[in-house]
């Protein structure tokens, strides 16, 4: 970028203060800040839109590796055939083996079902907690 350093500084500030004056200065000064502020932002767009740019290409060049990575993956080992699911409604499928017919009957590969059995409790029910809320007791 630019480089100025100390001596360039005080040349460029009396140069300016000869030739445009002291009462004109914080014009101009604010003028050219107000210039250099736009080209800043400008030059900040472009990078922020150039870094995007190059953000997406470095994407696409990963999605493309790890596709290839995957396919490679996907040929060395090659996904194992799945087990047939087993129906549980509708007829039987013709090559099924038909279960053996009762309350308890289910289909083949499946463990038979069982009904919940209930939970008998031996204490006693909790006694009714007392409110201190004068309206629930009916006085007002």
């Amino acid at each position: 970028m630019l480089d100025f350093n100390m001596s360039e500084m005080m040349v460029v500030a009396v140069v300016a203060l000869l030739v445009i004056g002291p009462k004109d200065l914080p014009k101009a000064m604010r003028f050219v800040g107000y210039w250099v502020g736009r080209a800043r932002g400008v030059a900040r767009q472009f990078r922020s839109g150039f870094d995007a740019m190059v953000r997406e290409a470095e994407l696409s060049e990963m999605e493309k590796k790890w596709a290839d990575e995957n396919a490679r993956i996907m040929r060395e080992h090659p996904p194992e055939p799945e087990a047939q699911p087993v129906a549980l409604e509708g007829p039987p499928a013709p090559d099924a083996p038909v279960a053996a017919e009762g309350a308890d009957a289910a289909p083949a590969g499946l463990p038979p079902a069982t009904t919940p059995q209930p939970v008998i409790r031996d204490e006693a029910p909790a006694a009714p907690v007392p409110t201190t809320d004068p309206a629930e007791k009916g006085q007002p």
